[in-house]
């Protein structure tokens, strides 16, 4: 599934985040202390290399909503982006965080000038965050700052399960 907004298009598809070589910057879901873990954060550093935990702890911590880039080392991309999304709750500080995060990614891939970037389903695995809100705020977040991009031209979100996917595809296609 893919829509154009402004400049850039916007697509979904069912994949693995560190398998995206036609990509210039991915987007690693990432703790706040920027050590690895599970899920995309593990399989993004297993996949990059010893390398990319050295660049990335240096830049550690951040806060939930931010966002830091690394070179992507081994992986088939030039730039990773480690944005800590927030553990789900109904503190109303939660969903502004997750939206910072998919700005965020955006204003620093258009710092490197690049024309595209892939983006995981951030908060939605160990953190908790509801597949179809999580969608609906970064198709939102990712729509808007369409409008207004630069350098980049296509936006992609990589889903794990057709679960993922199919949430996040059905919020790609009720963007206005």
């Amino acid at each position: 599934m893919q829509r154009a907004i402004g400049e850039m298009t916007i697509e979904c598809i069912k994949g693995d985040i560190t398998d995206q070589g036609d990509i210039e910057v991915i987007v690693n879901a990432a703790n706040q202390q920027l050590k690895g873990g599970g899920g995309v954060d593990g399989a993004i550093h297993r996949a990059a290399g010893p390398q990319l935990v050295e660049a990335s702890r240096a830049l550690a911590p951040i806060s939930a909503g931010q966002g830091v880039i690394t070179p992507a080392f081994d992986l088939p991309n030039d730039w990773v982006v480690h944005c800590a999304g927030p553990v789900y709750s109904d503190d109303p500080d939660v969903p502004p965080q997750l939206a910072a995060c998919y700005r965020t990614a955006i204003e620093l891939a258009e710092d490197k000038a690049a024309a595209s970037i892939a983006f995981p389903a951030i908060s939605a695995g160990i953190y908790g965050y509801p597949l179809s809100e999580a969608a609906t705020i970064a198709m939102e977040t990712v729509g808007e700052a369409a409008r207004s991009v630069i350098s980049l031209r296509r936006a992609r979100f990589v889903l794990f399960s057709d679960e993922a996917h199919d949430a996040f595809a059905e919020a790609l296609s009720i963007l206005t």
